[in-house]
């Protein structure tokens, strides 16, 4: 009986590795150290542009330089960028919620199963018991 328990009890840990190799796996393409660092990148990327689009624009109107862009360019430019940075926010938001998503039904899966297996249980020691009484 215990070699059977000590056999279960093996198989359920080696399905836990697995579950937890597979979960890394997930976060390592949703969001791991290499999206971090391109994030960084893109948000840098994108404030070196507003800020060279405002400075040229201040150049403009402060100091009377010449700067061959029209007069409202650099305001659209900077409108364009801005809508693109949400609409890039939006998409990465979305990614996060099918991850939480996934997660939540992952957690209510096992717990189902772990119901179950309790139920299964409670009633083989009901009939134990039973069978004791009798």
């Amino acid at each position: 009986m215990e070699d059977q328990n000590t056999v279960s009890l093996q198989e359920e840990l080696l399905q836990y590795q697995k579950e937890k190799e597979k979960i890394r796996n997930v976060i390592g393409r949703i969001g791991g150290a290499a999206s971090a660092k391109r994030d960084r990148v893109i948000n840098i990327c994108f404030i070196i542009f507003i800020v060279i689009l405002f400075l040229m624009d201040t150049m403009r109107h402060l100091l009377g330089m010449d700067i061959p862009l029209p007069p409202l360019f650099s305001v659209e430019i900077g409108l364009l960028l801005v809508s693109v940075k949400i609409i890039w926010m939006i998409h990465k938001q979305g990614k996060i919620e099918h991850f939480q998503f996934w997660i939540l039904s992952s957690i209510e899966y096992r717990v189902n199963d772990m119901t179950k297996k309790m139920q299964h249980i409670e009633r083989s020691l009901k009939k134990i018991e039973e069978s004791k009484k009798d």
